[in-house]
């Protein structure tokens, strides 16, 4: 008989380790604390299972066989790919790289965006009012977040967090807003035919960041919209500008008539009495030195700026605008009601919006070389707006001789290119040499002034001698002479006289282009305070400082990235042969092949 052998249930033991070991780890990964307990399990399930793999291996020497040998290798191969795959992963998460394989690099950042992002100083967050991610606009605000720590982004849903969108003054989904300390600022809005700029969000980021801001003056003192609170007033229209970090001052050009250096717009709100001429000519100069100015001019007053107008070919109607529309909506007929707007970067997103001036002029606009002039409020056609001349009549009625037919313009944006300012460099190898004269030469004397004007002179012989008195501010006179020119002396002197020896490098002029601003609306009465807020009207004047402040330049040279267009343009009889080929001629050749190789093969 054969003896049972009977199961030795110590045996089983060995099921305890891998037990062991799995409650370890288990309570480590999901406690996060690998304290004593832990590993206390981990080590001995280890122990037992390497305890029983040692007692099989001298029992049955399973360890020396040809398939166990076969299996450890396996998986020690499998161990180690897994390994280097975490190693790899491991260092992808700690130190990122990219590569962009795309032609134009449309997924890489500017290096002027890379290099803001990376010098940013202080916490910026981008604020995105929408319910939906797109995976683009995503892509490059995480691509802004790589480059530095300070930069923070968050998608917001306006209906779910209404009390945010109120915070920053959201009207639609898609807004996208910058964040630094108390600054806020508007990027850009986002749809599905617009995505997130890198140009204007890098542009936007640099200008909430500057230390600098934007100085906007108001000029007093001939009866304008005053600044403060009170009926009739601005103050919420200063507030605006306040809220968007423009810094708001009182200008008085009658006690200094000089526009200040750091002024970036010049607000004239309905002046009622005429400005003095040196205001004006001081108005004038800083147009002509790059300025910007926003002119609100009511309806019978003159503020003496015709001269100034008339260079920018605006002319002020002494008409008053008529809208039969205004009546309809209690405003009056003398309250024209707009919602035909000019293709402007100050009304570009007002659509069909409304805004309303009571009492207002029209603009008559002339083209004059250099400037380039946009309508932005434009009234109904005619018969329901017109021009009227007889404001003191109480049957207003269109009048064939006397005035004008409607679209009337309300309101003009213009923008002038200044001539290109040239500074001219001295040589970098001038010679100067100072020789006594011993002979008296022909002299020509001029009266000492401030400002003596030293005068070069350039020959193909020797040149003479040149006599100048020193000032602070010399302006040079260039005179070429095919023969030796006198001498020319600003002032007698017993001393030896100074001679100036041109270099012939040949002198550097640096340009440098600017532009001026000028917004000219027939009304002032909009922005007060409590039509402010009305419609569009607090939009308009906002909008129009923003434009003349010129923070719609890009100060940052970064190109827009689209991709190259690689699409091959088919004309019908191509696309034809196309599809017959692929689907006709194609398969018959292979067919074709097919049956020739079975014929030689059979």
């Amino acid at each position: 008989m054969k003896k049972i052998k009977k199961k030795k249930p110590w045996k089983y033991l060995f099921w305890l380790g891998p037990f062991l070991a799995v409650v370890g780890l288990t309570a480590g990964l999901v406690s996060g604390n690998w304290n004593l307990i832990p590993l206390a399990f981990l080590i001995t399930g280890i122990v037992i299972s390497a305890a029983w793999v040692l007692w099989q291996s001298q029992q049955s020497n399973w360890w020396k066989s040809r398939s166990t040998q076969a299996s450890t290798n396996a998986l020690i191969a499998i161990f180690a790919v897994l390994v280097i795959l975490g190693l790899i992963n491991f260092l992808g998460t700690r130190y990122h790289l990219r590569a962009d394989l795309t032609e134009s690099q449309l997924f890489t950042l500017a290096p002027q965006s890379k290099e803001l992002v990376h010098r940013l100083q202080q916490s910026v967050k981008v604020w995105v009012f929408d319910a939906n991610q797109n995976p683009q606009d995503r892509e490059l605000l995480e691509n802004y977040q790589r480059q530095g720590s300070n930069f923070k982004f968050e998608y917001v849903d306006p209906q779910t967090r209404p009390g945010l969108a109120d915070k920053f003054g959201v009207k639609d989904y898609g807004e996208v807003y910058l964040e630094s300390g108390e600054k806020r600022q508007l990027v850009q809005t986002i749809n599905q035919n617009d995505r997130l700029s890198e140009v204007s969000l890098t542009n936007r980021l640099q200008q909430i960041t500057s230390s600098t801001t934007a100085s906007v003056y108001f000029l007093q003192g001939h009866g304008e919209r005053t600044i403060a609170a009170g009926e009739g007033g601005i103050s919420q229209a200063v507030q605006g500008l306040s809220d968007k970090n423009y810094t708001v001052s009182p200008l008085n050009l009658a006690e200094k008539p000089q526009v200040p250096d750091d002024a970036t717009v010049v607000v004239v709100a309905g002046p009622q009495r005429g400005l003095f001429d040196s205001e004006v000519k001081a108005l004038q100069n800083y147009l002509n030195r790059g300025g910007n100015a926003l002119l609100t001019i009511d309806p019978n007053t003159n503020p003496n700026l015709n001269n100034l107008l008339q260079e920018w070919g605006v002319r002020l109607d002494n008409r008053l605008a008529i809208d039969v529309s205004g009546r309809s909506v209690g405003l009056g007929l003398a309250a024209p009601i707009i919602t035909d707007y000019g293709q402007h970067p100050i009304t570009k997103d007002f659509g069909n919006g409304i805004s309303f001036y009571r009492l207002a002029r029209p603009l008559e606009i002339t083209p004059v070389p250099g400037v380039e002039a946009t309508p932005l409020l434009r009234t109904k056609p005619y018969p329901n707006s017109w021009a009227e001349s007889d404001q003191q009549s109480e049957n207003l009625e269109f009048n064939q001789d006397k005035d004008l037919k409607g679209p009337l313009t309300l309101g003009v944006a213009l923008t002038r290119k200044l001539p290109a300012k040239s500074q001219t460099t001295s040589s970098p190898t001038p010679s100067a040499a100072v020789t006594p004269s011993p002979l008296p030469s022909p002299t020509t004397q001029s009266p000492a002034s401030p400002t003596p004007s030293a005068a070069v002179t350039t020959s193909p012989l020797p040149s003479p001698t040149t006599q100048s008195q020193a000032s602070p501010t010399p302006s040079a006179a260039v005179t070429t002479s095919p023969l030796p020119s006198p001498t020319t002396q600003s002032q007698a002197s017993p001393t030896p006289s100074a001679t100036a020896t041109s270099s012939p490098t040949p002198e550097k002029s640096v340009q440098t282009a600017t532009e001026s601003r000028l917004v000219v609306l027939g009304n002032s009465d909009f922005a007060t305070n409590g039509l402010f807020q009305q419609q569009l009207n607090g939009d308009v004047f906002l909008n129009s400082v923003a434009w003349l402040s010129q923070q719609d330049r890009q100060p940052l040279s970064i190109s827009p990235k689209e991709p190259k267009n690689r699409r091959i343009t088919l004309s019908n009889a191509q696309a034809s042969v196309l599809t017959l080929s692929s689907l006709l001629a194609l398969p018959l050749i292979g067919l074709a092949a097919a049956a020739l190789i079975w014929w030689r093969r059979r």
